[in-house]
């Protein structure tokens, strides 16, 4: 077995990053699949800890577990029309049930219905295009060592070898995988209980252009806030589910009240772009593996609004922040070189004009996106005035109606109001006061 020093590891992977991670970067959408025993429940992937089954109560499930023919190819049909360039399952959540042909642990999705899961959706992800990302728990209720690797040597050798065991056999039987992502190094807190750095760095051997999200107790490549979005200066991806209640399945009458719309969806894209990260958005299929109809038609839309507006969503961006704004209602993403900004507009006017202060110097040209069709604009100190436009919303797909705004170089641009507002100590608004 190798083993690999913290700083020899981490040099390593930092002088391939910026490579392996060139797809990711210009991505900016996924979709997150949660799906195993616990979507028999209704009632949430956490549902053998929450509820305190016994693992035998929990064992159980597996004897009814009957996912449906074509399933996976369902999941990544669906990403494909969703617009999103990659898919990421869980192959073993917490519960410790392995959707995969594993020689390693029986408690799986062959033994139970004589499938593999994990095969299948590899398959449907080359087949409609999409990068290929494998969920991997830490941490495992069903295991016996699972709890005892925290405070016993022995149970924590058996443990590691394991969970390795299981993640050599998802990197070596699936053909090229994109993304290992880990969930939850519980009960353990650092690396060095997990031997991260060394499991890390044999497993990368298997798969050399893989990259490998924060939560191994290593920052590794990239990171991934849960549930909210927090841009980062490193590399990230904002996992989000579509009801906000939980990643499993739930009752879809019940949770229908809560699920996000689809303007939402691209209201947290927009978020996820302007920060220089991706959206992770989760599907919850029902027990046998079929996707919502609610799902469906929300992932949909936001697909058929992509097919139009996509450049103001994928490819590198330009972090606008708040260092580039529109107004109140309308937000900004941007092309790397700055030039090129794109105003995603939440509610339209009704009065035919937008303003958008805060541009010292004026656009060469601001049109639809969707049509190209040019809009005509004033520049009048450092606001820019749209004028004429329609009073019905453009966008019919969503409401969401994308303006292109064309610079010749890389405007310059000061806090959007003439009044004074401060921010960390300096008058955005001085001088400009005019």
């Amino acid at each position: 077995m190798s083993y690999i020093s913290r700083y020899e590891y981490d040099k390593m992977t930092a002088e391939t990053r910026d490579e392996r991670m060139t797809w990711f970067r210009e991505a900016r959408f996924g979709m997150f699949i949660h799906y195993g025993l616990y979507s028999a429940l209704g009632t949430g992937e956490w549902s053998q800890a929450n509820e305190n089954y016994t693992v035998g109560e929990y064992e159980a499930l597996a004897a009814d577990f009957a996912p449906k023919e074509g399933c996976a190819r369902e999941w990544c049909e669906l990403a494909k029309k969703a617009g999103a360039k990659y898919a990421v399952l869980t192959t073993r959540h917490h519960e410790g049930f392995s959707l995969w042909d594993s020689k390693v642990n029986p408690y799986n999705s062959m033994n139970a219905c004589g499938r593999d899961i994990v095969r299948e959706f590899c398959e449907a992800c080359r087949e409609f295009g999409l990068k290929i990302g494998l969920y991997s728990s830490l941490m495992d209720w069903h295991h016996p060592d699972g709890w005892k690797c925290a405070n016993d040597r022995e149970a924590r050798a058996r443990f590691l070898d394991y969970i390795e065991a299981l993640n050599t056999e998802l990197l070596t039987n699936y053909g090229k995988i994109d993304i290992l992502w880990y969930d939850v190094s519980c009960p353990m807190e650092n690396p060095e209980s997990w031997d991260s750095v060394n499991r890390n760095a044999r497993l990368r051997a298997l798969q050399p252009h893989i990259i490998i999200n924060n939560r191994s107790a290593m920052p590794e490549d990239f990171d991934t806030p849960e549930q909210g979005i927090h841009s980062s200066a490193r590399d990230w991806e904002a996992c989000m589910t579509l009801t906000r209640l939980g990643w499993g399945y739930v009752d879809e009458e019940q949770s229908l009240p809560f699920m996000i719309s689809a303007k939402q969806i691209l209201r947290d894209m927009h978020l996820c772009t302007c920060g220089g990260g991706n959206l992770l958005l989760n599907i919850s299929p029902t027990p046998d593996g079929s996707v919502t109809p609610a799902t469906r038609e929300r992932m949909e839309t936001v697909g058929k609004w992509l097919a139009v507006n996509g450049a103001a969503a994928y490819g590198k961006k330009f972090r606008t922040g708040p260092v580039y704004s529109a107004n109140t209602l309308t937000a900004v993403s941007a092309d790397e070189d700055c030039k090129t900004f794109y105003l995603w507009n939440w509610v339209w006017p009704k009065n035919g004009e937008l303003r958008f202060g805060g541009y010292i110097d004026a656009p060469t040209r601001i049109s639809y996106l969707a049509t190209g069709e040019e809009i005509d604009f004033t520049h009048d100190g450092h606001r820019i005035i749209l004028r004429g436009l329609p009073t019905e919303v453009p966008d019919k797909i969503a409401g969401v109606t994308v303006l292109k705004m064309e610079f010749a170089e890389k405007p310059r641009h000061i806090f959007r109001s003439y009044y004074p507002q401060m921010h960390n100590g300096t008058d955005f608004s001085e001088g400009y006061n005019k």
